[in-house]
């Protein structure tokens, strides 16, 4: 214990000088900002130090994973039964439990993500269905998840500021969401997957309608309408590939690793593929199927906005990665030059355009999301090593810094209660610690060298200029993202001039208060992970760098081999990756019997 509480000095040394900087602030700042800078120090010294592989392999508690999808889950069962007239204790306990996330995920960090699947829990659920509990992490979906753990409670401390009524709801929305969230970026089960998928609607649907503005109605069933739309198909396709595999094996799965055998005739595959294809392009949203989202994040509370565009996004982005490209890796991989077009015209460049256009400022911010997510689709369709790590970074990044816009938006809106850029002007000279703060975030957004956005996009564009399947179109579409990139710097340099220099012609602006405790603590960690990203990025990629060579090794693999396939009928391929097929389901009996033939009529 004594070594171990000597290890953590520079944890402890960290929060203190960060307790007593502000001087001038009261106590709640300075312990906000204290914890907040130890909580730094403790994640990047875990980064850092990434932990040697022990001759029998690396100790994990299988149940860690779900234990961080209890603990939301359990916390939101229990909120229930605390009285509806104690405000302060929902917020407090909703933290509290928010907290405990958080301080467990870091757990995550102490393993190496090596190639394969960390963390594995399964249990049998249906077996009769061949539906089981299997969850899981890799060096892909580990960033999400703590990307999760990470911004809700900042969400949820920033809500508790503007939103006083019906507290109650509005803490048990937030933790059944968390729950959901994580499970969705862990579960290797696609029924799991689906319900996760499906269960997030509900908190958020309702965050909307309650506590959103004048047409909240409309945009809550939008966001719901469009979402559940793409639900549908996605459950069409998977029964379809559940049914298929059925048939092979003579018994039902619903798990990842088992239905990823099932090469599927090229025409069927196509269509199974544009199935899951929409329903997450509907996520993200890509173009043209991304029309709730303004709708939505302008309608929405200041933390319903963060979390959406922060974490619920990057379900539709990861499910097109995981489930979407490693189930029908050659219908991806034909289409991917025609997807590459549409998400730099009509994401990058469209939404960049539609941004510069707006009058409202979180609806620019909701437009820069399109752009900015048609880099992470740009990515993937790519499908390079360097360009998947460039999208996997950049939904971090996207997270951080686009979190950090809707918390800056709503620091204004609670003070003029109006978004429109023309309200404002001359911000700096009333609101100076504001201003820094936005240009800092507006630096990120825009993808300034020693912010978190330039290693993003430009691992994407590199990557996207040398993909093979993006063919002759690759260094076109390369080019016209890193145009996309100026007109980022456009739209959000406009904006910052407008509102942040220039007189202070407006009376109503004059006595507006500079951020307070509550805004500082919220914003400060997202700051600093936008420096750290930015400076270090490779604390973040070597995590993620086996992980994705693996997955590119099969992505290649499997579409060579459903080249060869043609359309044929259905039928189990082999996997030659050990380590992604731990915990696999066993084949069914069918298929072990007319395993057992062949082998016999080998022999003789």
């Amino acid at each position: 214990m004594p070594s171990s509480l000597f290890d953590l000095w520079p944890v402890l040394g960290v929060g203190a000088i960060g307790a007593l900087i502000p001087t001038k602030q009261d106590w709640k700042l300075r312990a906000g900002l204290g914890l907040s800078a130890a909580l730094l120090v403790l994640f990047a010294l875990k980064t850092w130090d990434v932990p040697v592989v022990p001759e029998d392999g690396p100790k994990e508690w299988p149940n860690l994973l779900s234990a961080l999808i209890a603990i939301p889950l359990l916390g939101a069962g229990f909120l229930l039964f605390l009285p509806r007239q104690s405000p302060e204790l929902l917020k407090r306990f909703t933290l509290g439990v928010l907290a405990l996330d958080l301080l467990l995920s870091l757990s995550l960090l102490s393993v190496p993500m090596t190639k394969g699947w960390h963390f594995q829990s399964i249990k049998e659920w249906v077996p009769s269905l061949g539906i089981r509990y299997h969850v899981a992490v890799d060096g892909i979906s580990v960033w999400l998840v703590l990307l999760t753990t990470f911004i809700t409670p900042i969400a949820v401390f920033a809500s508790f500021g503007s939103i006083k009524t019906r507290i109650k709801e509005l803490c048990f929305s937030y933790l059944l969401m968390q729950g959901a969230m994580l499970c969705s970026f862990v579960a290797l089960d696609l029924f799991l997957f689906y319900v996760a998928f499906e269960l997030m609607l509900v908190p958020m649907y309702v965050m909307i309608g309650i506590w959103g503005g004048a047409e909240k109605i409309k945009a809550s069933l939008k966001f719901f309408l469009y979402t559940m739309f793409g639900s549908v198909l996605l459950l069409a396709s998977m029964l379809y590939l559940v049914w298929e595999y059925t048939r092979i094996t003579g018994a039902p799965s619903f798990d990842l690793l088992a239905l990823s055998r099932v090469m599927l005739p090229q025409k069927v595959q196509t269509v199974c593929f544009l199935a899951f294809a929409l329903a997450f392009f509907i996520k993200v949203p890509m173009f043209p199927v991304h029309t709730w989202l303004p709708d939505a994040h302008v309608q929405a509370p200041t933390g319903g906005s963060v979390i959406l565009a922060a974490i619920m996004l990057k379900v539709g982005t990861y499910g097109y990665l995981r489930f979407g490209m490693g189930l029908f890796p050659w219908a991806a991989g034909t289409m991917s030059a025609n997807l590459a077009g549409v998400a730099v015209l009509g994401g990058i460049l469209y939404g960049a355009l539609c941004a510069w256009k707006q009058d409202d400022v979180k609806k620019l911010v909701a437009y820069s999301s399109v752009a900015h997510l048609g880099y992470v689709m740009l990515g993937l369709f790519s499908a390079t090593p360097s360009a998947i790590s460039g999208s996997i970074l950049q939904m971090v990044n996207h997270g951080i810094s686009t979190g950090a816009l809707f918390l800056l938006v709503g620091v204004i809106y609670d003070r003029r209660h109006t978004r429109q850029v023309d309200e404002f002007g001359g911000l700096a000279k009333v609101m100076p610690v504001y201003a820094v703060l936005w240009l800092i975030v507006t630096f990120a957004s825009i993808g300034v060298p020693g912010t978190n956005g330039f290693v993003g996009e430009f691992l994407v564009i590199m990557g996207t200029y040398v993909s093979p399947r993006l063919g002759r179109f690759a260094g076109i579409d390369a080019v016209l993202a890193a145009f996309g990139v100026i007109l980022g710097a456009v739209y959000m340099l406009s904006v910052t001039q407008k509102m942040m220099f220039g007189p202070l012609s407006n009376p109503k602006n004059k006595r507006l208060a500079d951020v307070n405790t509550r805004e500082s603590v919220a914003l400060a960690p997202l700051i600093v992970l936008i420096f750290v990203i930015g400076f270090f990025p490779s604390l973040f990629t070597d995590r993620m760098k086996d992980a994705v060579a693996a997955f590119d090794v099969r992505y290649r693999d499997s579409f060579e081999l459903a080249k060869a396939h043609g359309n044929n009928p259905a039928e189990l391929v082999t996997i030659d990756d050990a380590s992604f097929l731990k915990g696999a389901p066993p084949l069914g009996k069918a298929a072990v019997e007319a395993a057992r033939q062949a082998a016999a009529e080998g022999s003789k």
